[in-house]
């Protein structure tokens, strides 16, 4: 079983998907001029915006999409990453991460321009809603909303609880049952208090946890400094090396960083743009910028954190030790003084980055449960399910979990990918009005003039 999951998902994601994604990334790099790069003061300005709104906010919902991405991604995924493909992968980690925050900003600014009223005051969007009313199919639509609930709630589930138990079994011996049930309960009891409830646990967790994890790995930093040079040319030996390309080892090195850089910061992948549809802007590009900011988040800082912590420690070199034992070992490795004070830290980081990423990874498939059904039956039903996923992950095999998430989390991608390259057009067109506004000295303000063709289709939007 896991062998036949293995391999589906590397014909899947290797074959298809990271061709395609590296193409939309260029593609969408190339057509917005860059907006990842040339707007990146605009971005922080409007992450920290105030809002007089009661709703959910810019920054609730790119903290709600940080804890979605801040997860297993960062601490596991890059030490799985690093060890399979060398530390080459974290080079091509940051390529993707680069490149494919212009996926991000039109994805999130696409879910604003089609966002729709939730009939509680706020919104609800994202790629299945853009898919139907923006490609108008229904069924297409439906096959991501799917796709997505699968992947979310109960794939990339498994592997966040999975991650915690293998984490505190390792720290503390706690059997992996007694760590995942807990967390079941837990997450269960989270995600029935609703999104607002949701994004109040995350604007206040993922931030502390986030600085104490990126202090720790500066300290570590600092700490070796001498030593920095040699790692930087060691990751950029390993993605470029004659050695590497000659030894096969330098596609694995690029399909690992890609595919686990996917994973970690979700950038084109159609997660984010459910949250990011949720909160109240003055112009979709706002929240555009907002959520392209957030990859720079995740994998220029929090997986280069990882990344250093474990080239640094040397530890990379035991391929007897994967996932977050490796990340654990790392960080024990720079602090021999304390023994297992490295490993303790990483157990405690591990457990809010991903469970945070659990209840923000559940609001992503209720939203789109919610899309293919009206029915609270549903949305109860659902809820269910992903606490039971979240047991039988914390109880499953490593290989098993990540598996599957590669292979759910390809399938819809490919789907979100195939989406937003024809409708990225509209979100260029959003991009021209907030610059032209931006010009002006004004504080840009979206009308359905701009988008006079899907006028019809963007009711949330003034005339």
């Amino acid at each position: 079983m896991e062998d036949i999951l293995i391999s589906a998902g590397n014909i899947i994601s290797d074959w298809v998907l990271l061709p395609m994604l590296t193409a939309a990334a260029l593609w969408f790099t190339l057509r917005f001029r860059g907006v990842q790069f040339t707007m990146i003061g605009d971005m922080c300005r409007q992450l920290t915006a105030r809002s007089n709104h009661k709703g959910i906010s810019s920054f609730q919902a790119f903290a709600v999409s940080i804890a979605s991405r801040v997860g297993t991604g960062n601490l596991a995924g890059v030490a799985t990453a690093i060890i399979i493909g060398g530390p080459g992968a974290v080079f091509w980690m940051w390529v993707m991460a680069l490149l494919g925050a212009a996926s991000a900003f039109v994805e999130s600014t696409l879910a604003q321009l089609y966002k729709v009223p939730d009939g509680n005051g706020g919104f609800r969007g994202g790629p299945a809603y853009y898919i139907l009313h923006g490609l108008k199919s229904r069924p297409w639509a439906i096959l991501f909303a799917v796709l997505i609930s699968i992947t979310f709630g109960l794939a990339y589930n498994s592997v966040q609880s999975n991650t915690i138990a293998e984490a505190f079994n390792s720290s503390w011996n706690i059997p992996v049952w007694l760590t995942a049930s807990v967390i079941s309960l837990l997450a269960g009891w989270v995600i029935w208090g609703g999104l607002k409830s949701i994004a109040r646990f995350s604007q206040w967790v993922v931030p502390v946890m986030a600085a104490a994890y990126i202090i720790v790995a500066l300290l570590v930093v600092v700490m070796n400094i001498e030593r920095v040079p040699d790692v930087l040319k060691l990751i950029v030996e390993n993605a470029f090396g004659i050695d590497e390309a000659i030894g096969g080892t330098l596609g694995g090195a690029m399909a690992m960083g890609i595919r686990r850089g996917l994973f970690s910061n979700e950038a084109g992948e159609g997660s984010a743009p459910n949250v990011a549809a949720t909160a109240h802007v003055s112009h979709p590009v706002k929240q555009g910028l907002v959520q392209a900011l957030g990859v720079f988040t995740d994998t220029l800082l929090i997986c280069t954190a990882t990344a250093f912590l474990i080239l640094l420690s040397g530890v990379h070199t035991d391929a007897a030790v994967g996932g977050i034992s490796l990340t654990q070992q790392a960080l024990d490795a720079e602090f021999r003084l304390i023994p297992g004070a490295g490993a303790w830290f990483v157990s405690v980081a591990i457990l809010f980055f991903a469970f945070t990423s659990i209840v923000a990874n559940y609001y992503y498939g209720e939203t789109n449960i919610r899309f293919i059904s009206s029915s609270h039956i549903w949305v109860t039903v659902y809820r269910i399910v992903v606490t039971a996923f979240v047991l039988a992950g914390g109880l499953s095999s490593l290989g098993v979990v990540w598996s599957l998430a590669d292979i759910t989390m390809s399938l819809m991608a490919i789907c979100n990918l195939c989406a937003i390259v024809p409708l990225g057009r509209y979100a260029l067109r959003c991009l021209d009005d907030y610059r032209s506004q931006k010009r002006q000295g004004a504080d840009p303000q979206y009308h359905r003039s701009v988008n006079k063709d899907i006028s019809a289709d963007t009711p949330c939007w003034p005339e």
